[in-house]
């Protein structure tokens, strides 16, 4: 079994979720964790709730399917393939599915699993070839992902609420409460979380007390902020230039 494969063939990218090469049959798996009540129409899927569209999953596993076959064929190796788009939350139900669709439901996943563990599969080297160089060609860098430009002085800052995003947040004794929402947070936590942010979006600023404190821009002091930094970050260095790592 290999999992999260992003592949390339004739200039495009396609993603696999789960892989599982057997003696001959190779499995491409689509995990899906919906939840709700969705149904089919004309080969689109809606919310039942609120009729919203989605995109169909079939789709997008026949496109991957037809880049693999031709991925295994450059790669001269000959395997029948399955593809299947599994279901995986038992809060989902999916009405009017068509019997001939490759979907595996929530209440048919253990048979499905069952069916996988117990048929006979004898793997040799040849298999173990293909996993390598299926592994050899994952795109490590995905061609999709590109970063809006920013900068520390165009961002918004502040602590805001974890649940609902708001930054209408007040202190009351040990924790943030959303002015929103009501969510409670510790103050330390909130604190920290905005911090790992900090070294996500500005990797090269060193996370020091008043660098945090300007971040943070928050109804806490600049003792606060270091006491949460020393708990859970190491202190490097011992002059006015120590920062935590």
């Amino acid at each position: 079994m290999i999992n999260d494969l992003l592949l390339k063939m004739n200039n495009s990218y396609f993603q696999i979720d789960s892989l599982i090469i057997s003696q001959g049959v190779i499995h491409l798996l689509d995990i899906k964790n919906f939840q709700g009540d969705c149904y089919l129409e004309s080969d689109k899927l809606f919310s039942r709730k609120t009729n919203r569209e989605y995109k169909n999953p079939v789709d997008q596993i026949k496109r991957s399917g037809t880049l693999f076959s031709q991925l295994l064929q450059t790669l001269k190796h000959n395997y029948l393939l399955e593809t299947f788009v599994i279901y995986i939350n038992p809060e989902f139900t999916l009405y009017q599915a068509p019997m001939e669709q490759p979907f595996i439901l929530p209440t048919q996943l253990n048979r499905f699993l069952t069916d996988l563990n117990t048929t006979p599969s004898k793997l040799n080297n040849g298999h173990k070839k293909l996993a390598q160089q299926l592994i050899s060609l994952h795109q490590t860098k995905n061609p999709f992902t590109i970063l809006p430009q920013y900068s520390y002085e165009t961002v918004q800052k502040g602590i805001y609420c974890r649940k609902c995003k708001s930054f209408r947040i007040t202190k009351r004794i040990n924790d943030f409460v959303c002015g929103k929402c009501g969510e409670h947070e510790k103050i330390d936590l909130a604190i920290i979380r905005s911090v790992e942010e900090f070294k996500l979006l500005f990797p090269e600023r060193k996370i020091t007390t008043p660098n945090i404190y300007d971040w943070c821009r928050a109804d806490i002091n600049k003792k606060t902020i270091s006491r949460a930094l020393k708990k859970n970050y190491t202190l490097i260095g011992k002059t006015s230039d120590t920062y935590y790592e």
